[in-house]
């Protein structure tokens, strides 16, 4: 028997003449569909064709709706939570969601966005990022469903020579050129990869592989959705629907969230860190962060400071649990309000040599830091022992000065330090 997305190019043709005959008969879509369609696509930016999800909802099927992310880290963020959301609500309606961990295609690198060359992850690190994912898509997902579907695109795009000639054959470089960084890039004569060319094309061949009615994406995957239109057709399938959710800027209220930029917060960061880094987003993003992470707007009278509260302390309650958030919100209090210490400080034990400890290394050991940044922090007046400030210029201190003390890196991180 052969594979599933082998036999697609037999059994596609006919299926696509069948739903073009059915959907030339069908004079409107049924009403039960059109409000089905409404809600699902009520926050989206976009979803293409018009009237195209309301038509395939009247089929009486449960449809399959693909959503692909590439482990080019080893944490989601709250950006991806967006459209994992989104899935989530295809799910609870009753219809198959196929969650695409991008194995494959995060050998290639998406260039969505970018002006340059992705730097490349070797096979193991993308492997060890791809089981994380699948474990913490587990926090929006619900994962013990029969109606989802968790793929890795290394099932079907491990293909023979003859499979990948067959692809490129029907996508133009002249189509290729239509996407903005690609355009940007030639017009500058930067380099474009023709690996990279081959990205949207790869991401198209997943919707045959998996043969989805709907595929999700941000708005800066409108172009590689298309594509998968275009690569369906050409194995003979149905177009797949394409819904864009709005990006989600990250804490810099700049650029959108992106762990590459460090402007993110991963759903799985402790508590006090999410809450901490959520009240240092900008006052004008408190309502998109609202909408897009809690589907609801921030609390009715409530100030800049108290939405911020209410969003950090709802998005700690989201990924960890109530008790979390109160907690983390009483630390948050106690250290930055009252100026007090935490409750709980981590120790960690640093080296010293005749008498003395080098305070870059100090602070590299403890907190996990290049001793480029550590000097940077010193030099910045970022660093605090029991309270006071350490002087810019001085690297070496005797141990009395450090040992069984509390050293402070910027406004959260803490450290007793014990001196071997």
């Amino acid at each position: 028997m052969l594979p599933r997305h082998r036999s697609l190019e037999r059994a596609g043709s006919g299926r696509a003449e069948a739903e073009t005959l059915a959907l030339g008969r069908m004079e409107t879509p049924a009403p039960e569909a059109v409000a089905t369609a409404t809600y699902l696509a009520r926050n989206a930016v976009d979803c293409l064709p018009a009237d195209a999800l309301a038509q395939r909802l009247s089929e009486g099927r449960p449809l399959r709706v693909k959503l692909g992310l590439d482990p080019t880290a080893p944490d989601l963020h709250l950006g991806h939570t967006v459209v994992l959301t989104k899935l989530r609500e295809f799910q609870d309606a009753g219809h198959v969601v196929v969650l695409i961990v991008g194995d494959y295609t995060a050998r290639v690198g998406d260039p969505s966005g970018r002006s340059a060359t992705r730097p490349v992850l070797s096979g193991a690190e993308i492997d060890a990022n791809a089981d994380t994912y699948v474990r913490q898509a587990g926090k929006v997902m619900a994962v013990d469903d029969a109606h989802l579907e968790v793929r890795r695109n290394a099932e079907w795009l491990d293909m023979t020579m003859e499979d990948l000639f067959r692809l490129a054959r029907h996508p133009t470089v002249a189509q290729l050129l239509e996407r903005d960084d690609f355009a940007r890039r030639f017009a500058a004569a930067e380099p474009i990869s023709l690996l990279e060319l081959l990205y949207p094309v790869l991401q198209g061949y997943d919707s045959v592989a998996v043969e989805a009615d709907v595929e999700l994406g941000g708005t800066d995957q409108t172009f590689n959705l298309l594509m998968g239109r275009s690569i369906q057709q050409a194995y003979g399938q149905p177009p797949q629907i394409v819904l864009t959710l709005p990006l989600l800027t990250g804490i810099d209220g700049v650029q959108k969230m992106s762990k590459s930029i460090g402007n993110h917060i991963g759903i799985t960061e402790p508590p006090a860190e999410m809450y901490g880094k959520t009240l240092r987003i900008p006052d004008e993003q408190i309502t998109p962060w609202f909408s897009l992470l809690l589907g609801e707007d921030p609390p009715a009278g409530a100030g800049p400071r108290d939405a911020k509260r209410a969003l950090a302390r709802a998005l700690v309650t989201r990924f960890h649990s109530a008790d979390a958030a109160a907690e983390a919100e009483a630390g948050f209090d106690r250290v930055f309000i009252a100026h007090e210490l935490p409750e709980a400080i981590e120790e960690a034990e640093v080296a010293a040599a005749n008498g003395t400890v080098h305070l870059p290394a100090v602070i590299a050991d403890a907190f996990g830091r290049s001793r480029s940044e550590a000097r940077r922090m010193l030099a910045q007046g970022g660093v605090r022992v029991d309270g006071e400030p350490l002087a810019a210029d001085v690297f070496d201190v005797p141990v009395s000065a450090v040992d069984g003390r509390v050293m402070q890196l910027g406004k959260r991180h803490f450290r007793r330090l014990r001196v071997t």
